[in-house]
C-alpha cells in the first residue's frame, strides 16, 4: 500500500532544484541522524511511496513539489566514511546505525504551497509539520493531505 511523506530540506543543502538537476532527477536522502526518522527510512518508507518535498529554513517556507521513493531504506554508507560530513564513528558495516532512501523527482510546482497556504486549508492545518515544536526531517502524510496539497497546488 503506497503512503506519503513530507521531506525537509534546507534549499541551501539540498533545494528541489538540485534534485532535478541530479544525474536521472533521482538521488539518495542521506544524512538524517534522528532516530525517530531514521526508523521511518529503515522501516516504513517504501518504494512507490510519494514524498512531499518541503523546504525549510527559508521565507517562505514551502512544499516545492513532489517526489517518488525509487528505493527502499537501506544502510547509509556514508556514516562509515570518515572524511564524509555524515560519518559517525560508532557506525560499522555490521551494526549501521543510520539508513536512507532513493527518491526521484515526480515535479516542481508552479507555485509552493506555503506554509500560510497549508494553515488556512481545513486539511493540511492539521499536519504534522504544522504542529508546534514539530521538527522531524521526515514526516508522515496522509492520503487526504496528499490530496488537498496537490489542490493547493493548482493540481488535481
Amino acid at each position: 500500500m503506497q503512503r506519503f511523506w513530507l521531506f525537509k530540506s534546507e534549499p541551501d543543502t539540498f533545494s528541489i532544484q538540485s534534485l532535478a538537476a541530479s544525474k536521472g532527477k533521482k538521488t539518495s536522502w542521506e544524512g538524517v541522524r534522528n532516530y525517530q526518522a531514521r526508523n521511518m527510512l529503515r522501516d516504513d518508507i517504501q518504494r512507490g511511496d510519494g514524498v512531499l518535498f518541503y523546504h525549510s529554513n527559508t521565507d517562505p517556507l514551502a512544499i516545492a513539489g513532489t517526489a517518488e521513493v525509487v528505493k527502499s531504506g537501506y544502510p547509509d554508507h556514508f556514516a562509515l566514511q570518515p572524511d564524509h560530513k555524515y560519518f559517525d564513528e560508532a557506525a560499522s558495516p555490521e551494526k549501521p546505525i543510520w539508513y536512507m532512501v532513493d527518491i526521484k523527482l515526480v515535479r516542481i510546482f508552479k507555485q509552493p504551497v506555503t506554509r500560510a497556504m497549508l494553515a488556512e486549508h481545513p486539511v493540511t492545518s492539521k499536519m504534522v509539520v504544522m504542529q508546534k515544536g514539530s521538527r522531524l526531517s521526515i514526516q508522515p502524510v496522509t492520503p487526504a493531505e496528499w490530496h488537498a496539497v496537490h489542490e493547493l497546488a493548482g493540481i488535481a
